[in-house]
């Protein structure tokens, strides 16, 4: 196929293209900024609130994947990048009759009143739906692997023999190559059309935060101590992540409101089924081999 791809750049964006391209689609991918060529891939410059951009970037496509999106910000900037970004472009996507649109929201869609993110993430799927193609939402939970740096600091703590996770919580997990390879099979299952699905790495019942902690410990080589921090205490130091590294602070108010809900594992009735799509990689090996990428790019 033919894909256009948003989010190509980042990190679920960049495996999805690498994937593709050794799957034997062609990609047409939006960037804000000027790109290295790359056989198979066509850069179309744009953004999304540039329709002109999104009707270059369709044009000749089969299938459109949409990554992009803000993860963190205020509520106007969530606004504009995942509800009127993914409005503008399923309006683009129509009007170049493509029916076929993946798109990637997230499992804080699921629990919408509990972060803006997550309410922006919500409103970001009435659009596809609303659009009457052939759409397939998919809702990762923890997305990890090489270049993330969403999950970076884990790795970073574990390697102090610490690891502060909000108490209480069981989380699922999926490597970025199995949520990569899910938006690809889906692209000409008819069995995937208009169906949300949450996948994650099949670990039932996912992972208390205790096992993960130690399990990322493991991962670069250390014995950590899990450490439960109440909620009071991270909206501390949401606020001093905020002073310190403003725009940058990965701890924000609105990330400490979902990560203290005590269920961010998939459900079981929305897992893609099993003759569709199952994960490759489980937690420990994946995990491992994210620690061996950021030591070997210096990140750690």
């Amino acid at each position: 196929m033919r894909l256009a791809v948003t989010g190509g750049t980042g990190f679920v964006g960049s495996t999805l293209i690498e994937r593709a391209l050794a799957a034997g689609h062609q990609v047409r991918a939006l960037a804000r900024r000027e790109q290295p060529p790359r056989a198979g891939v066509a850069w179309v410059p744009g953004a999304l609130d540039r329709p002109a951009s999104l009707a270059a970037l369709v044009e000749g496509c089969d299938a459109v994947i949409h990554i992009a999106g803000v993860i963190n910000g205020d509520a106007a900037a969530f606004a504009k990048g995942n509800i009127a970004g993914t409005d503008a472009m399923v309006a683009a996507a129509s009007a170049a009759g493509i029916r076929r649109f993946v798109h990637v929201s997230s499992l804080a869609a699921r629990e919408p009143q509990l972060s803006t993110y997550g309410w922006s993430k919500r409103e970001s799927e009435d659009p596809v739906v609303a659009a009457g193609g052939d759409w397939t939402i998919i809702r990762p939970p923890a997305i990890y692997g090489p270049r993330d740096r969403e999950m970076l600091e884990l790795f970073r703590w574990a390697r102090r023999r610490v690891v502060p996770l909000p108490p209480g919580v069981r989380l699922s997990l999926i490597a970025v190559e199995d949520l990569a390879d899910l938006m690809l099979v889906c692209l000409d299952a008819s069995a995937s059309f208009n169906r949300l699905y949450e996948p994650d790495d099949g670990r039932s019942g996912g992972w208390p935060a205790p096992e993960l902690a130690r399990a990322i410990g493991q991962a670069v080589g250390r014995r950590v101590l899990p450490l439960s921090i109440p909620k009071v205490l991270l909206l501390a130091g949401s606020w001093a992540d905020r002073t310190i590294r403003r725009d940058k602070a990965k701890l924000t108010r609105d990330r400490v409101a979902y990560f203290c809900h005590p269920d961010w594992t998939a459900a079981p009735h929305a897992r893609p089924p099993a003759d569709l799509w199952q994960p490759k990689i489980d937690g420990a090996t994946g995990l491992a081999a994210t620690a061996r990428w950021y030591e070997q790019a210096g990140w750690l």
